[in-house]
């Protein structure tokens, strides 16, 4: 079959997250363990580094990955979910899985596959630990899809754990305390693994103390020992900063979000812990979050589009994301600030819409999956605001972009599946 046979086949014969929700989670490790055994378990030679999180864990990932290859390593990269092609989600130094990889493993392998009645996401992480393997990379790191300890990439030994930060997400799945959600991302902690938790939380502290000192593994908590500053909204330059504030690292930073400023702690505190085992020189690191988005292609994270209208576009789902996008947006100064706005249907819109200013003019529309928070349950949270209801994400954007001025920004956001489309299409 064609590879856009098989992109079809895997949507349409494998359950996917993306599209249908919570029912396409499958909380237990037995199907992975069963497909990964079919292809004689790629996982057991892998040197990895796990990376969970609220938010934050795409981006951390991203910056990781490229600093090693700035060290000279063949780096794999697994994140979820895809933006615009689905080879995003499996990498090896920038470069996408091939279409001829996936169609010569669906061909080889998709009815053991299907005896299992795996979701998408395990038989891509299947396919990620395979290609992995097949590309003979010298270390992986691996983004957790949802929550950790139940995750279908909790099958890998790390060389390191890092977790980012915890933030009310996924609540019908993972908990409805930062506790209980803590404690799921927890899952990732191995014996004896070291593990990096980005920022110190006094409700959830204790749970990742308490299963670190129960697996004998080392625990260090980023914004203990470091903060950022940037002189500039972009975080173009930064500095790290130590627990007695003095200035141990400056570099440039390839990804421009404000919110990027704890990320850039957490990855710091993890190449100082990966220096133990990988030769990591201060120069790549620079490199490495500097070129960040040419080494690993990611797109989505305060993607600037166009700067005559300045339009900027940013995943950002969740309340934890969007209160750190809406002040940057604000802080550009803009008049005519203009939203192309959609959401899923699982978030929280009642804490989200208390963090969407009031003075901007909203073209409401919905991503086209199954998940779409349906319109006539989000347009009522926009009563008061200035909007306009679109039929599709292009007619928002199109129609946000009319008589625009210097004056003008417009922003695409609200689901990591609103940018995904708007990119896609554009």
């Amino acid at each position: 079959m064609r590879y856009t046979d098989n992109l079809h086949y895997l949507y349409t014969q494998f359950p996917s997250f993306q599209h249908v929700g919570k029912t396409a989670y499958v909380p237990s490790l037995h199907n992975i363990e069963c497909l990964l055994k079919i292809l004689d378990n790629p996982e057991k030679d892998m040197v990895c580094v796990h990376v969970a999180g609220t938010n934050g864990k795409g981006s951390t990932s991203h910056f990781i990955a490229s600093i090693l290859q700035e060290a000279g390593y063949t780096v794999g990269l697994y994140t979820s979910p895809h933006i615009v092609d689905f080879r995003e989600r499996i990498r090896v130094n920038g470069k996408n899985v091939t279409a001829q990889f996936i169609n010569s493993l669906l061909q080889k392998h998709s009815k053991e596959f299907e005896r299992l009645k795996p979701s998408m996401f395990e038989v891509s992480t299947a396919m990620a630990f395979d290609y992995f393997r097949h590309k003979n990379v010298d270390v992986a790191v691996v983004e957790v899809g949802l929550g950790g300890r139940l995750d279908s990439t909790n099958v890998i030994t790390p060389r390191l754990s890092v977790i980012t930060n915890i933030g009310y997400d996924h609540t019908q799945i993972l908990g409805d305390t930062l506790a209980k959600i803590a404690r799921e991302k927890a899952g990732i902690i191995k014996p004896n693994v070291p593990v990096v938790i980005g920022e110190y939380h006094p409700e959830t502290a204790p749970v990742f103390e308490s299963v670190a000192q129960e697996n004998n593994s080392c625990i260090t908590f980023a914004s203990r020992l470091y903060h950022v500053s940037s002189d500039t909204n972009w975080f173009e330059k930064f500095s790290i900063f130590n627990a007695e504030n003095n200035r141990v690292f400056q570099a440039h930073s390839g990804l421009h979000g404000a919110y990027q400023a704890k990320n850039i702690a957490t990855v710091y505190a993890a190449v100082q812990e990966l220096k133990k085992t990988f030769t990591i020189p201060v120069a790549a690191i620079k490199r490495g979050y500097k070129n960040v988005v040419a080494n690993t292609n990611l797109i989505g994270r305060w993607q600037i589009i166009s700067q005559k209208p300045l339009v900027i576009c940013d995943t950002g789902h969740n309340y934890d994301g969007i209160s750190y996008t809406m002040p940057q947006l604000q802080s550009l100064g803009k008049k005519d600030v203009r939203i192309v706005w959609g959401m899923v249907g699982d978030k929280d819109i009642d804490t989200i819409i208390t963090l969407l200013p009031d003075n901007a003019t909203y073209y409401l529309c919905m991503p086209s999956i199954e998940r779409a928070m349906p319109m006539e349950r989000m347009e009522p949270y926009f009563a008061k605001k200035n909007h306009t209801v679109h039929t599709s994400i292009m007619n928002a954007y199109k129609a946000a972009l009319q008589n625009v001025t210097d004056d003008t920004v417009v922003f695409v956001g609200g689901s990591s599946y609103v940018v995904a489309e708007f990119l896609s299409k554009k």
